[in-house]
């Protein structure tokens, strides 16, 4: 692993971020964003909606992390609910569907029609999430290591929490490269690869080609499965401050301090995107060595799909010189596709469906 092509030299940081999803990936910038999805067809399916302004606890350290990671929760889902739907509409090679409506949602969709069902979705499988996530990634090393002791002989409070951090974290590993070797999830992880890579071309100053960008690292500083490993090693540090109570009390701890650990996470994330050096680099490696697992090589189409995305949130000045890019209006709806020459083609019906939808769902939040 090579730092100095992660770190890049002279590049110039963004705040500009992603999220890998089914065939595609969604593109955050500044005041909009975009999703971008490779179609049988071979052109992208495309949708960019623009940002609200962020609250007054945008500016406030720590506090913004946790409101930054409970909106990525939702958002992240709902993302990968519409690509989804997007997918619902196409066939691959041998005639299948791309993607299939499971009982569930046929069900949610017969009793509450379709959009109390895509609401309905959103937010169940936001809560599956959190409970599944609290229930295996938090609860059960701890009461494995609390059950455990009595045969190990361990009393040492600070031994006892180092031991959960790490059962912690082997989980986690072991979980990522359980579903690494699902064929949908390895494309999810080279699409975050496309992201990535495109990112450090943005930031690097060279012109969005297929080409240039893969010529970068998969692996970037300021990605979101590092802010994951901070805040399992910040849990691991917090948690040893607070001796080891019993079960009850240790899990309670647990459940009130994450949302604390979460937003110092994301504090420590932005610092370590920002800056260089030996400090920022040794406090980057653990997340960075996790983002070998998260991401994998890229295919030129894939690297395509991600420059649209990038393209789509840039500044609009930066978007001037591209002769189709550049008719993309900046701050309003759009959905549409994008041909192999890179054109646009709106869908007038399509952009009103997602303006209604996605400003009701918005509302609802």
């Amino acid at each position: 692993m090579d730092l100095k092509k992660i770190f890049v030299k002279n590049a110039c940081p963004t705040k500009i971020g992603g999220q890998a999803i089914l065939e595609g990936l969604m593109m955050k910038g500044a005041d909009q964003q975009a999703i971008a999805i490779r179609k049988p067809s071979g052109r992208i399916h495309l949708s960019v909606e623009p940002l609200a302004k962020p609250g007054k606890w945008k500016k406030i350290p720590v506090l913004r992390g946790v409101m930054v990671f409970v909106s990525a929760l939702v958002q992240g889902t709902s993302i990968l609910l519409y690509s989804a739907e997007v997918l619902e509409q196409f066939t691959d090679e041998e005639g299948n569907p791309m993607f299939e409506k499971d009982r569930t949602t046929l069900w949610l969709e017969k009793h509450l029609g379709e959009k109390g069902a895509l609401n309905a979705m959103l937010y169940l499988s936001v809560v599956l999430a959190v409970l599944l996530t609290v229930g295996v990634f938090i609860i059960l090393p701890t009461w494995l290591i609390h059950s455990a002791r009595a045969w190990g002989g361990i009393t040492n409070p600070v031994a006892l929490n180092a031991l959960e951090g790490a059962v912690r974290i082997a989980m986690f590993v072991l979980y990522i490269r359980l579903v690494s070797g699902m064929q949908d999830i390895r494309k999810v992880f080279q699409y975050h690869g496309a992201e990535h890579k495109t990112i450090h071309c943005y930031e690097s100053g060279l012109e969005l080609t297929p080409e240039n960008a893969q010529s970068f690292y998969a692996l970037h500083p300021r990605c979101g499965t590092s802010f994951l490993m901070f805040v399992m090693v910040l849990s691991l540090l917090i948690f040893s401050m607070f001796g080891w109570p019993n079960l009850t009390v240790r899990i309670l701890s647990r459940l009130i301090l994450i949302p604390f650990i979460a937003g110092l996470s994301y504090e420590l994330l932005q610092f370590t995107g920002r800056h260089d050096g030996p400090v920022v680099r040794f406090l980057s490696l653990p997340g960075i060595a996790l983002q070998t697992l998260t991401t994998k090589e890229p295919a030129m189409d894939q690297l395509e799909v991600a420059i649209v995305a990038m393209k789509a949130v840039m500044p609009e000045s930066e978007r001037a010189g591209d002769p189709c890019m550049s008719a993309l209006p900046h701050g309003r709806y759009w959905v549409g596709d994008v041909d192999e020459h890179g054109c646009l083609h709106k869908d007038e019906e399509a952009t009103a469906a997602f303006r209604t939808r996605r400003k009701a769902q918005k509302e609802s939040a």
